[in-house]
């Protein structure tokens, strides 16, 4: 069972993760924090520790499909999370290498939303459908409009994407 950011990357890097995988998931998880932090400041309560678990992990089955780190594919979404329930990470933390990808699928927490837009954000990457996704939520949940938290949600989201060419051009050093 995975307690914090810390022993989530030891994990991987048990695992054998690439200093790549490693950059990765270090800098989605700082992404996923600035989201939650954003979203925690509205007074919504999310899972902060579950969401940089789920940040920190959501791409470890591509130490068995090393392939896709550089280029697309889904093979490593159903390995990770059968490769961190092998080696007793919780349910709720090995889903996110599912719901990284498919975050449109019914059932899909706020918490693993704001995964997957990390996931897109650090890169400088602007997915619309689930910045709303995300912005809906955060709304339902203080009972009021979309506009009333969009603001603040899109000025966390483009301050994160405005980086991206800089940590995507860092990430391929490694």
């Amino acid at each position: 069972m995975l307690k914090d950011c810390d022993e989530a990357l030891l994990l991987l890097e048990k695992l054998g993760a690439p200093p790549r995988l490693m950059y990765h998931a270090r800098i989605v998880a700082e992404a996923a924090r600035t989201v939650s932090a954003s979203i925690q400041s509205l007074g919504i309560t999310c899972d902060a520790q579950v969401i940089e678990l789920g940040a920190v992990v959501h791409d470890a089955g591509k130490i068995r499909h090393p392939q896709e780190l550089s280029q697309p594919g889904t093979l490593h979404e159903h390995a990770g999370e059968t490769l961190l329930l092998s080696h007793g990470v919780q349910p709720e933390v090995a889903r996110f290498c599912i719901t990284h990808a498919q975050w449109n699928l019914p059932g899909v927490t706020l918490e693993e939303r704001v995964v997957a837009l990390a996931d897109k954000l650090w890169k400088g990457k602007r997915e619309p459908e689930l910045e709303l996704d995300v912005i809906d939520d955060v709304a339902a949940r203080l009972g009021t409009s979309r506009w009333d938290v969009f603001e603040l949600l899109d000025n966390t989201f483009e301050e994160i994407a405005a980086a991206g060419s800089g940590r995507l051009e860092s990430s391929r050093s490694y």
